[in-house]
C-alpha cells in the first residue's frame, strides 16, 4: 500500500492519468569513449503498484481535471507575468514598455436576456422584464430564439481566430503608420508582441481578453523607441479593430461579413481603471487572463466538453436550449461541402470555434514548454538529491504503450486523500495582496 500511495501522490492529484504499459531503462554512459555502462536503472511498468506506469493527463479543462487545470492555469500566469514584468528568462525592462489589456467582443447576433446595471450598480429590467439574478441561467439565452441568428453566430466562432489573425497584421501597420513608418522599415525599429485568451460569453460567443506591447527592434531585451506609448498603441488597436473584416461564406444566397463588436475595451495596465477604481496591475491582468486558461464552453454550455459522435447525443446533455441550438446549427452547417474546411461537426461541442484558446508571440515571453521543462528538471534535482547520488551522463531506452485512462475505484478514492508530492502542482500564483476579478 505505501508504495502505491507514493505512485499516486506522483500525479499531483490528476483523476484521469495516462496508464501506460512498457519499460524504461538506464544506462551509464563514458564521456570519454562514449561507451556504454552498466544499468543504474530499470524500470518495468508490470512492477509498478498500479501494474501500469501512470502519466498525468495535462488536460486544460476543469471539468476534465481540475489537478491538471490548475497546474495549467499557474503557468499560464506565470507566462503572461513574466512578460509584464520580466522573470523566468525575460528581461525585467519590459516593466517600463508600453503595455496595455484589451478585451474585443462579438458583434450582436440578436437580442438576449441581460443583466443591465445603473450608474449606482443597481440592476435594472432586462428587456423581458424581468431583473435576472446574476446566476440565472436565462442569461446570454436568446430573447426570441425564431429570429435569433444562430448560423452567424456559429460562423462567427468559427471565423474568430481568423479574424484575430488578421487583426494582429492590421495592428502592426496601424502603430507604422502613427510612427511615420512604412511596414518594412517598422521592424528595424518596434515589435508589438502579445499573449490573449479566448473566453465564451454566456451567449456562447467567443471574446478575446490580451494583453499589447510595443517592445523595440529585437523584442523584449531592447528599449522601444519614444514615440512608442501606451497611448499611441491604444489609438492603433482601436483603428485596427475597427477595420479588419473577414468574408464568411454565403449561406443560402446570404453573404456574411465577420468583424468585431463594437464593444472594445482598451485600457493602459497601471491605469486605476480596471475593476471599480483598482489598480491595473501585472499581477491583475494575468491573474484575470489565467482564470480563463482553463475553461471551456462550460460558460455556456456547462459541462459539454467533448465531441460529439452523434447528433442524437444532444437530447441526453444537460445544457440550455439556447446552447443545444447553437450546436445543432454547427453539426448542420457541418454536412455542408463548401464549409468542410471549417470541421464544424468536430467542433460543434466548442459551438464552432476552433482555435487555441491560449496565444501568443514568439517574443512576448517565456512558453508553456520552458515552464513544463523547468519544474521537471527542479523534480529530477530533488531525486538526485535525495538518492545522494550524481547520474551525470546517462542513456535511457524506453518504450510504452496505450493502455488504458483513468484510475481504478480504489486507486481514486486513495487519491482524494493524498497531498500531490512537492513539485508536481506547478507555481502558486497567489499572495495576500492579489487582486483578481
Amino acid at each position: 500500500m505505501p508504495a502505491l500511495l507514493r505512485q499516486l501522490s506522483g500525479l499531483g492529484g490528476c483523476t484521469h492519468p495516462i496508464r501506460l504499459d512498457g519499460h524504461r531503462t538506464e544506462y551509464d554512459v563514458n564521456t570519454r569513449t562514449g561507451e556504454i555502462g552498466s544499468v543504474l536503472h530499470h524500470l518495468d511498468s508490470t512492477a509498478l503498484p498500479a501494474g501500469h506506469l501512470l502519466v498525468r493527463c495535462n488536460n486544460r479543462r476543469t471539468t476534465r481535471c481540475p489537478a491538471c487545470a490548475e497546474v495549467y492555469r499557474r503557468d499560464t500566469f506565470h507566462l503572461i507575468t513574466s512578460g509584464l514584468r520580466g522573470g523566468k528568462g525575460v528581461p525585467e525592462r519590459v516593466a517600463t514598455h508600453p503595455r496595455v489589456f484589451a478585451t474585443f467582443t462579438a458583434p450582436g447576433f440578436g437580442p438576449v436576456h441581460n443583466r443591465p446595471t445603473g450608474p449606482a450598480g443597481s440592476v435594472r429590467p432586462c428587456r423581458c422584464g424581468t431583473r435576472h439574478d446574476q446566476d440565472d441561467p436565462a442569461l446570454g439565452t436568446a430573447l426570441d430564439p425564431d429570429t435569433y441568428d444562430y448560423d452567424a453566430a456559429t460562423l462567427w466562432n468559427a471565423h474568430a481566430g481568423m479574424l484575430w489573425r488578421r487583426f494582429s497584421t492590421y495592428l502592426r501597420r496601424e502603430v507604422a503608420k502613427r510612427a511615420g513608418l512604412t511596414q518594412r522599415t517598422f521592424r528595424e525599429y518596434a515589435r508589438v508582441s502579445f499573449a490573449k485568451v479566448a473566453e465564451y460569453q454566456k451567449r456562447g460567443a467567443v471574446h478575446f481578453h490580451a494583453v499589447i506591447r510595443i517592445d523595440g527592434s529585437e523584442g523584449g531585451d531592447t528599449p522601444p523607441p519614444a514615440w512608442a506609448t501606451a497611448e499611441l498603441l491604444t489609438d492603433a488597436i482601436r483603428a485596427a479593430a475597427t477595420a479588419v473584416r473577414v468574408d464568411g461564406p454565403v449561406i443560402d444566397g446570404r453573404s456574411h461579413v465577420f468583424t468585431f463588436g463594437r464593444q472594445l475595451d482598451v485600457r493602459t495596465i497601471r491605469s486605476a481603471d480596471f475593476d471599480r477604481g483598482q489598480e491595473l496591475t501585472e499581477r491583475a491582468v494575468a491573474a484575470y487572463i489565467a482564470k480563463y486558461a482553463t475553461k471551456g464552453t462550460e460558460t455556456a454550455t456547462g459541462a459539454l466538453d467533448r465531441p460529439l459522435k452523434f447528433a442524437a447525443e444532444l437530447a441526453q446533455l444537460d445544457i440550455s436550449d439556447h446552447a443545444r441550438h447553437l450546436i445543432r446549427t454547427a453539426w448542420a452547417l457541418g454536412a455542408r461541402k463548401d464549409l468542410e474546411h471549417l470541421r464544424l461537426r468536430a467542433w460543434a461541442h466548442m459551438l464552432g470555434f476552433r482555435g487555441h484558446f491560449s496565444t501568443k508571440r514568439r517574443r512576448y515571453s517565456t512558453t508553456l514548454g520552458a515552464l513544463r521543462d523547468a519544474r521537471a528538471e527542479w523534480r529530477r534535482a530533488q531525486a538526485v538529491a535525495a538518492n545522494e547520488t550524481d547520474l551525470g551522463t546517462t542513456l535511457v531506452l524506453a518504450h510504452c504503450v496505450y493502455a488504458g485512462t483513468g484510475l481504478t475505484d480504489a486507486e481514486a478514492w486513495l487519491t482524494e486523500s493524498l497531498e500531490p508530492a512537492l513539485g508536481t502542482e506547478g507555481e502558486p500564483t497567489w499572495t495576500s495582496t492579489a487582486v483578481t476579478s
